[in-house]
């Protein structure tokens, strides 16, 4: 087998997908197509926007296939007419059996945590929500049941206790993106090993994120409120209703974690907004109003009608 040898097929649609396609081309890796999600209307404007991948596969020069349905029959052909080898799947919906099996060698996937825990729709955001203090990432072959796959290599991340999901997500990108080339390497020269993912009592879960599950709540103490708000901003963001509408919270501070003797809630002291919880204060430094961009705390106090 000579050096990057192997045909590859892509799947993936945002820049955390991307970051990938990219590095293993620039790595030598021979991908030599790419399946995105359709061109749809996106913001104000409603103009047709393409997907990272979609943008990183046309300036490589590689041909982009955009299925809405993955089990059509036109997609499988004009898949099956690439003749690839192994596939690779990131951040991309669930791929039916006949896909992910097609290419000789299966399938593989990059996933946002140290597998088996987290495995779901938004391995980041919980992890920052529990607390966690280590992640990772994880490169993987797909099998039948989502995330449970044989794993080929993992890579640790330590949290920041600020960081904030879309800090870690930007680290995390280019971290998973040489663990997959990394990975790809392995494969490609035949010294890879596999294990089958651990077996836990107790396997910690990433479901997709709803608005009822982002609603903040003065009954989580002060670390859980600070987790939350970190593990959902900026986006999908973490949101309250407040005596001042609903409000988007997305960077704060602890104040004190001893038991507080003020009335649950919110209060503004010395021009600071306050919010007192089951044990202790949390100082509100950035949100956004309902149908309005983000902002300092302090300018939308200043806002305030008197």
């Amino acid at each position: 087998m000579t050096d990057r040898s192997l045909r590859i097929v892509f799947f993936g649609t945002p820049e955390f997908a991307a970051t990938s396609l990219v590095a293993m081309v620039e790595a030598g890796f021979q991908v030599v197509c790419a399946v995105t999600a359709v061109d749809k209307p996106a913001g104000r404007g409603q103009k047709i926007s393409e997907s990272a991948v979609k943008k990183a596969a046309i300036a490589l020069g590689i041909p982009v296939l955009q299925p809405v349905n993955l089990k059509s029959p036109s997609f499988i052909e004009s898949l099956s007419q690439f003749n690839v080898d192994l596939g690779v799947v990131i951040a991309f919906r669930m791929l039916p059996e006949v896909v992910w099996s097609m290419p000789r060698l299966g399938t593989m996937n990059l996933h946002g945590s140290l597998l088996p825990n987290y495995r779901g729709a938004a391995p980041i955001h919980h992890a920052i929500i529990q607390g966690e203090k280590t992640t990772g990432v994880t490169t993987f072959f797909l099998k039948h049941e989502i995330d449970t796959g044989d794993v080929v290599s993992s890579e640790p991340i330590e949290i920041g206790e600020n960081e904030t999901v879309g800090e870690l997500h930007d680290r995390m990108m280019h971290i998973g993106a040489q663990l997959m080339v990394k990975t790809l390497d392995q494969i490609e020269k035949g010294t890879y090993t596999t294990s089958p993912q651990p077996e836990l009592a107790l396997i910690k879960t990433a479901p997709k994120l709803n608005r009822d599950f982002c609603r903040l709540s003065l009954s989580l103490s002060v670390l859980e409120f600070h987790n939350k708000i970190r593990g959902l901003s900026p986006s999908p963001g973490a949101w309250m209703e407040t005596p001042y509408g609903d409000l988007k919270l997305l960077q704060g501070q602890i104040l004190s974690t001893n038991q507080t003797t003020a009335q649950l809630g919110f209060e503004i002291i010395n021009k600071l907004l306050i919010v007192h919880l089951v044990d202790g204060d949390y100082e509100i430094q950035m949100l956004q109003p309902s149908g309005k961009p983000k902002m300092l705390t302090r300018d939308f106090l200043n806002g305030l009608k008197k």
